[in-house]
């Protein structure tokens, strides 16, 4: 083996699991797309934190005690790595400067993280248009931000990219919100899990009174929300409390919430289950993060949404279970050093429930009305998966022979729970029943000139 452990993914979890690895006397080689690392969380932190740390706030700029890490002896980062394979043996095959690659380790620790739940809405293809993770990493990346935009949707992440581009001098034209006073209500009954993460509660508060001091208005349960406009997003129009109104804007930023990105784990058939109050399918994970495969763990929001500090937390403890498994961490040990990190994974992870109730994501864009494309990459509507089902097409990969949703170059990423939830209806399934797309490699595109370059490399080797 090249190495004793090969992390995928240089966010929280897959640093903090570096370290800890490391210090174990493993060798690590940590793998990831980004030219820096950080993840999405903490994406090219070291080098904006001086820049615009004041804008970004304290929680971005920590970011930076997780990428000293990487100065731990033992640990090789590889940036720019697109990994587009895992095989036996524990082979993985990745892209790096127009060139594939391979390496083989003792042990797989996947952190790969989250995506952002698609929201497909009238209009939400038009330009103009575009998540709100993705205007903060326009802001992060370039400080770039965009001008008479309008936030809609819901969750705490709304309120931070409000706040930061009041912060910035750009604040928002107004929040369009799909949570409603019922949803607060239902999340009461978890008001013990929010009193012991009190500080995300107060966070959210301040950034909350914040917007209203700077006259950003907020409309609350909104619904039949549609995007305006013929050649770009021009405006937002909703019903909310009654009214229908209509706000103009240059700029709309989705957001409801994110989902584990699992796309690596199936592809190596480790199962999955479906999770009701997150909405979003997880994978099969122990305590420690161990899957059905032993040679393979999962850390961070890759195996359940918990955020930053929770996927840093959890990174660790895979890091010590993988050490023991490698004979460099008796057993002993591993619990001794784990005691401290698993109750303050229990702290963190408290508050989620409430927040997973009192903000649940949009249901009419779960479900939405036929016209709307739910496979941006073949341009296929939810229509077009309702007649699907009336014509026998049972799950996500029978779809594909229906209509190619989920065969474009995101591999389903962003159409896959859509179109599971539109089946599981049209059906009368749940959706374990209906399950998911199959994934295969490659993970991601790699062209012929690529896969060339790696075998010109393995020849002259030879």
């Amino acid at each position: 083996m090249d190495h004793d452990l090969a992390i995928l993914g240089a966010g929280p979890a897959g640093l903090a699991a570096a370290r800890t690895a490391a210090e174990c006397g493993l060798s690590v080689v940590l793998l990831d797309e980004q030219s820096t690392p950080g993840g999405q969380i903490y994406r090219d932190v070291d080098r904006v934190a001086p820049l615009r740390g004041d804008i970004l706030g304290q929680d971005y700029t920590e970011g930076r005690t997780l990428t000293q890490s990487l100065t731990t002896p033992g640990i090789t980062h590889i940036t720019g790595a697109t990994v587009w394979a895992i095989e036996e043996g524990q082979r993985i095959s990745y892209t790096r400067e127009g060139r594939g690659a391979q390496l083989s380790a003792g042990h797989i620790l996947i952190a790969t993280g989250a995506l952002e739940r698609p929201m497909p809405l009238p209009g939400w293809t038009l330009p103009g248009v575009m998540t709100a993770g993705a205007a903060q990493i326009l802001l992060k990346q370039s400080g770039t931000l965009a001008r008479r935009a309008v936030l809609v949707g819901c969750g705490p992440l709304l309120y931070l990219i409000g706040a930061q581009m009041l912060r910035a001098g750009t604040p928002p034209l107004a929040l369009v919100e799909t949570q409603t006073r019922g949803d607060s209500l239902r999340a009461l009954r978890h008001a013990p899990g929010i009193l012991r993460g009190w500080r995300y509660a107060l966070k959210g508060l301040k950034m909350l009174a914040d917007l209203r001091r700077a006259g950003v208005p907020r409309h609350t349960a909104a619904h039949d929300i549609r995007i305006t406009g013929t050649d770009r997003a021009e405006g937002v129009e909703f019903t909310a409390k009654g009214q229908t109104r209509t706000i103009a804007c240059d700029t709309v930023l989705l957001h409801h919430g994110v989902t584990p990105n699992t796309q690596a784990a199936r592809s190596i058939d480790i199962p999955h289950h479906w999770d009701a109050r997150q909405a979003c399918y997880q994978p099969q994970t122990d305590a420690w993060g161990g899957t059905t495969l032993p040679t393979v763990h999962i850390a961070g929001d890759g195996a359940g949404i918990g955020g930053a500090k929770a996927a840093s937390l959890a990174g660790q403890i895979a890091a010590l279970d993988i050490a023991h498994h490698a004979g460099r961490l008796p057993i002993g040990d591993r619990d001794l050093k784990a005691r401290p990190l698993l109750r303050r994974l229990s702290a963190e992870r408290a508050p989620r429930a409430f927040l997973d109730t009192a903000y649940p994501p949009f249901a009419q864009a779960l479900t939405p009305d036929d016209s709307t494309i739910v496979c941006r990459c073949e341009e296929v509507t939810a229509g077009d998966i309702r007649r699907f089902a009336t014509m026998g097409c049972n799950g996500p990969n029978q779809a594909k022979a229906f209509g190619r949703a989920g065969m474009g170059p995101c591999q389903g990423r962003y159409c896959g729970l859509t179109v599971s939830a539109l089946l599981a209806t049209a059906n009368g399934q749940d959706m374990d029943e209906t399950g998911y797309y199959r994934i295969r490699p490659p993970l991601k595109p790699v062209t012929l000139g690529e896969l060339a370059a790696m075998d010109t490399a393995q020849d002259a080797a030879e």
